[in-house]
């Protein structure tokens, strides 16, 4: 029995790119938005695997946020306010997101499991509209996904089994990551994460527990 869902969020709930280029367009006419929105995402798994790796203590990504901006802008000479590194807590979910939350709110605990600040997910769950049942991932483990203990903190901080936990996902390495510790898996595919030319992550690359096309159909095939 699944008694409790938790999610990744940036690319699977929340519709990053699109929205970071929206604001950096705003900030910085004439450059090329996307163009800067993934460079700065490109930052992402750099910053955090320094302390993954033990080279850096804990650091929310809040902070590696303004970090990663302030390095890309230079990168596209241009100068960036710190508050521009806040456009990550105003990401537009999919379509499909919410009203598919609300759909399986009914049947378990929903909570993030994102590599996101509890400060940044909590914000970006007001402007999103996420009806999260509490906020967990790396700022409970102080670690980064895909290390183990940021799933099995999530777990633990709800005093359920792995067992009883799916983690969602549209990466495919996530689930890879959960899946060894006893969590069960749910691929939900963003093949627009990266724009038009994305190569990855656009079908299963195992057979998860489930796969669905949306959070509304995961919600009736989970739950029906």
């Amino acid at each position: 029995m699944i008694k409790a869902l938790i999610f990744d969020v940036f690319g699977t709930c929340v519709d990053w790119r699109n929205s970071v280029a929206h604001e950096v367009e705003i900030a910085f006419p004439g450059i090329d938005s996307l163009a800067f929105a993934d460079a700065w995402r490109a930052e992402y798994d750099p910053a955090m695997r320094r302390i993954r790796d033990g080279g850096r203590g804990y650091v929310a990504l809040d902070d590696l946020h303004r970090e990663n901006l302030h390095r890309v802008a230079k990168r596209f000479a241009v100068s960036a306010p710190d508050s521009l590194s806040h456009v990550w807590e105003r990401l537009s979910p999919w379509p499909d997101v919410v009203g598919g939350l609300h759909a399986l709110k009914r049947h378990a605990i929903i909570a993030p499991c994102s590599n996101g600040s509890i400060a940044l997910m909590t914000r970006l769950a007001r402007h999103a509209r996420l009806p999260w049942d509490c906020i967990l991932g790396a700022d409970i483990a102080r670690d980064y996904k895909p290390k183990p203990v940021v799933y099995l903190a999530s777990c633990a901080a709800l005093r359920l089994p792995p067992e009883e936990v799916m983690m969602v996902a549209a990466h495919n390495d996530d689930l890879a990551a959960a899946r060894p510790l006893g969590l069960r898996t749910a691929f939900v595919p963003r093949p627009t994460e990266y724009g038009p030319a994305q190569d990855k992550d656009l079908v299963p690359s195992e057979e998860w527990d489930a796969i669905a096309p949306d959070f509304e159909t995961l919600a009736k095939e989970l739950f029906a």
